[in-house]
């Protein structure tokens, strides 16, 4: 992997290069702000993995599959597996969400083995000042994003598993009874408000980091970067994967929750 210094930023000043790598590419002002890399890598990685499913769903061979195949089929039976483990209730979406979510999280993290300075070098060919991050989620956009869709999916269930009466009643009478009715109001508030935001923060904040090393590594001299900058892609790879399961699992053991009388 090359880290090498962008032509655009001066190596001997860190911080211009390090706040240079950390914007995004984004048109508009204050809350209509659209960060344009975050939605373009989001949407390609996505794209890849429909093409990729689709193809080889379309080539499937029970008696003589790819190698391709044989990797999904791996992945598939392990999420398959967490779900049954972890979601006490019956529903069709929950598997195919977990997938979903597995995957596109895992590739927009794999973003981040790609060199530091590849859309800086991209730029410079086409005599363009680009500032963009590759890695949609080192934005709190993406990770909010995907945490607050989980919310919205956790309050569906909810309602859908006990009703609007008994999910009403989870609020006001749990988990101090009718006496109480405030205090239980502020507490599943509080409750239900840390999912969404430890699912965001927790996925920003290791992948934000993990962004922040290769940007450091970049800065010291080229022949000390491949002493550091391999080894820590190689346990970053680990970082990629054990976060993009976090995020499933929790996204799981929330909706089995959701279904459970507490």
């Amino acid at each position: 992997m090359s880290e090498a210094h962008s032509a655009m930023v001066p190596s001997d000043n860190p911080v211009m290069y390090i706040q240079h790598h950390l914007a995004n590419w984004k048109v508009g002002e204050g809350f209509w702000t659209w960060h344009l890399d975050t939605i373009l890598f989001g949407a390609l990685t996505a794209l890849a993995l429909m093409i990729v499913g689709r193809m080889v769903a379309k080539n499937l061979s029970a008696d003589a599959p790819t190698g391709l195949q044989s990797f999904l089929e791996l992945i598939v039976e392990f999420v398959d597996t967490q779900v049954k483990e972890s979601f006490h209730g019956h529903s069709p979406l929950i598997a195919p969400l977990a997938l979903t979510i597995f995957m596109w999280v895992f590739l927009m993290n794999a973003m981040d083995l790609l060199p530091v300075d590849l859309l800086a070098f991209i730029g410079n060919l086409a005599g363009v000042e680009l500032h963009a991050k590759m890695v949609p989620t080192t934005d709190l956009n993406t990770t909010f994003a995907m945490a607050i869709s989980v919310f919205v999916l956790i309050v569906y269930f909810s309602i859908k598993a006990k009703g609007v009466l008994g999910f009403g009643k989870e609020f006001l009478y749990l988990p101090f009874g009718k006496y109480l009715m405030p205090v239980n109001v502020v507490m599943k508030l509080v409750e239900e408000l840390a999912k969404p935001v430890s699912l965001g923060m927790r996925l920003f904040g290791n992948m934000y980091a993990g962004e922040l090393i290769f940007l450091l590594i970049a800065l010291l001299p080229f022949w000390v970067q491949p002493l550091l900058s391999a080894p820590w892609a190689i346990f970053h790879i680990l970082i990629i994967t054990l976060q993009a399961f976090i995020f499933m699992i929790l996204t799981i053991v929330y909706l089995s929750l959701a279904h459970e009388e507490h």
